[in-house]
């Protein structure tokens, strides 16, 4: 498959979110082009984003009203990650009721998003939900830029987050993919140190060193959640204006590797992978075990997983890398 026919498969009026995707960002069509407007408008009716938005109540939530996060993953906080992904913001009035329903659950004791029950912000569901919420139009909403600033005040002193207590880690991106979404002109001082002390802790590292070799990164997968995979991270730090430090090149060189044939990266895997490294604890724990959202069947190509990988080598090829 030449790169154009990947192009045209990206294209296919089928997937309007993988249309208006490759559009905007491998064609840098501009928002008011009129195919890009018509590929957006279709987006909450079919494919990806009509499928996740079926079950939807109108007040705004999936599941139940009583837990917004559970269960995991088809409850109203990770079908909104994923939403956010696809192109659709509040524009649309249910995503709107849905995105307000959400910052009032997840509402922080601060003044920010990514809140427990009780209001203590952490830093995965901060990053997430802030990341999601600007691309849904909510980027100058005092909210978003709340949990931003909390975000700077409890960076770690030499850069990057924990979300799990456990220090530092490659695993805790989500803080750094809200500024990475986060216009450039609304950054403060602080804000522009604090993300760049967090990309060099990821460039040490060349997106993968922390520890033995811990196989789910090597794994491309989407809806990514909370989960880390190489891709993610060369997504995140391409997006941050890092695709000419070399640190990259084990990380690419994997990307490249991955590629089929035909031009096109596979989905290789879902999370949690509840057949995999976990079955015997899910087994052992049947009341915790999640339903995986899935849009791609796993193992064939996909077109989420494509649309990110070919958005970073274009970024690289404008980078002159």
């Amino acid at each position: 498959m030449p790169p154009n026919r990947v192009l045209e498969w990206l294209l296919e009026e089928t997937e309007p979110a993988a249309r208006y995707l490759a559009l905007r960002e491998l064609l840098d069509r501009p928002a008011n082009d009129p195919e890009v407007e018509r590929a957006q408008k279709r987006i909450p009716t079919m494919g990806w984003a009509g499928g996740l938005l079926v079950g939807r109540d109108p007040a705004g939530w999936w599941v139940s009203p009583e837990s917004l996060y559970r269960p995991k993953y088809l409850s109203t906080n990770w079908r909104m990650l994923a939403l956010s992904d696809l192109g659709l913001t509040r524009e649309v009035p249910a995503i709107r009721t849905s995105c307000e329903l959400w910052m009032k659950e997840f509402a922080a004791k601060d003044g920010g998003l990514g809140g427990n029950s009780v209001g203590t912000p952490h830093h995965c569901a901060a990053g997430n939900q802030a990341r999601a919420l600007i691309r849904m139009g909510y980027a100058e909403d005092p909210r978003v830029r709340r949990t931003l600033e909390w975000l700077v005040e409890t960076a770690h002193p030499k850069g990057g987050w924990s979300c799990f207590s456990s220090g530092r880690n490659l695993d805790s991106w989500e803080g750094l993919s809200a500024f990475a979404a986060y216009p450039r002109h609304l950054w403060t001082e602080e804000m522009t140190r604090v993300v760049g002390a967090a990309s060099e802790f990821f460039l040490e590292r060349e997106l993968h060193r922390q520890g033995a070799r811990y196989a789910p990164w090597f794994r491309f997968h989407y809806p990514v959640h909370y989960y880390y995979d190489l891709l993610v991270g060369l997504d995140l730090l391409t997006a941050l204006g890092y695709s000419a430090d070399p640190r990259l090149a084990f990380a690419l060189s994997v990307l490249r590797k991955r590629r089929r044939a035909d031009g096109r990266w596979n989905l290789d895997a879902e999370h949690p992978d509840v057949e995999g490294a976990m079955s015997t604890w899910f087994r052992a724990h049947p009341n915790q075990r999640p339903t995986p959202l899935t849009l791609e069947k796993l193992g064939r190509p996909s077109k989420m997983v494509t649309l990110r990988a070919l958005t970073v080598l274009k970024r690289l090829d404008t980078a002159g890398r």
